[in-house]
């Protein structure tokens, strides 16, 4: 079948660490990037701009939280703020003349700084407590964005994002954010692949299993938990920036409220929590499922001659995300990054029995 490693004999531990080991994780990679690239071409702009382009957004910014709550242990229920900051942050120096290259960097930075003074929470407190840490940090945010009019204008007012180059390419046309956001994806997912082969990745391993343990075998918990907080909030900072950019073109303070949080974590929990494919699956599914389901609960009304309340309608997302993330963490708690991995594992072996557990 297309995963079997019959010839493949490695002769240096170079081959073997690489990150596809195998031809046809290779090609599978090159073939979705290459659908990818070709989409601007072959898709309709209503399908490129409404679907691919939020998609590459929102699984970017699941790849930061994942990168906290899967790599490093630590829960983050305000993930949706740390966007907020980088979007705010951005769009204003954007509107002050400053290159989108800097605004963006700047943006990032500056949601990493306010990470960081909340983060410092999971030095003393765990699990539920720092939960509850981080959806503070959540209302605190919504509030101060909401009513220091420097920084939104107002509770009702909306920012305008003026036109944008990056380096040098204007980011007016749906082609051209699409592969703005494409590349910043790719730079991230790059990122994520490799984190985990390297000293720091391996320390965030072990917080995540047992963080006093770390701290024994000589890996300063204090240092690292930091650390996760703050690179999880500058990729969150920058994808902020990335999505009022490219995707919103303006923005207000009722955009990122707790639902973007919630959103994100179930982004993560359904698809894998540790898991660099993971964050890809989960925001298509909770981005898409709602479409699916809405669609379906209309057609099923209208062929049965069933009135179903608009209110009941709109609240059917939030019914779907909570039935995965409930069903998800029943039977699959790794998500579809697992039940991927379980099918990719069986076929290595198959026709034979012994499939790898």
């Amino acid at each position: 079948m297309f995963f079997r490693r019959a010839g493949i004999r490695h002769t240096r531990y170079e081959d073997e660490r690489q990150l596809f080991p195998l031809g046809f994780d290779r090609f599978l990679v090159l073939a979705v990037l290459a659908v990818l690239l070709a989409a601007p071409f072959v898709l309709d702009r209503f399908y490129l701009a409404g679907y691919l382009l939020p998609w590459l957004i929102w699984t970017s910014a699941a790849l930061g939280l994942n990168l906290l709550m899967g790599g490093a242990g630590q829960i983050h229920l305000g993930y949706g703020a740390v966007m907020a900051i980088g979007a705010y942050g951005s769009v204003h120096l954007v509107r002050a003349g400053v290159p989108l290259e800097f605004a963006m960097l700047a943006g990032g930075l500056l949601s990493a700084l306010v990470g960081i003074i909340f983060g410092a929470a999971a030095l003393r407190v765990k699990g539920i407590y720092l939960a509850m840490a981080t959806l503070a940090m959540q209302y605190i945010v919504d509030f101060v964005i909401a009513q220091v009019p420097a920084i939104s204008g107002g509770s009702l007012a909306t920012l305008q994002v003026p036109p944008v180059r990056f380096l040098g390419i204007s980011l007016r046309g749906d082609t051209e954010t699409y592969y703005f956001a494409l590349a910043i994806c790719f730079v991230i997912t790059l990122f994520m692949l490799n984190v985990g082969r390297t000293s720091f990745g391996r320390a965030l391993a072990a917080v995540r299993e047992k963080d006093y343990a770390a701290q024994i075998l000589g890996v300063s918990t204090f240092r690292f938990k930091l650390l996760a907080f703050w690179v999880s909030s500058f990729i969150g900072g920058v994808v902020g920036s990335v999505l009022a950019v490219c995707y919103l073109r303006a923005i207000s303070p009722d955009q990122f409220h707790i639902e973007l949080s919630i959103q994100l974590l179930a982004m993560v929990i359904v698809g894998g929590l540790g898991s660099v494919l993971g964050p890809f699956f989960g925001a298509a599914l909770i981005l898409f499922a709602p479409i699916v389901l809405n669609n379906l609960t209309g057609a099923v009304a209208g062929a049965f001659g069933l009135a179903i309340p608009i209110d009941l309608r709109a609240h059917i997302p939030l019914i779907a995300y909570g039935a995965l993330v409930i069903g998800f963490l029943l039977y699959e708690p790794l998500g579809l990054a697992k039940i991927y991995a379980n099918l990719r594992n069986y076929l290595l072996v198959w026709p034979f029995r012994h499939a790898q557990r």
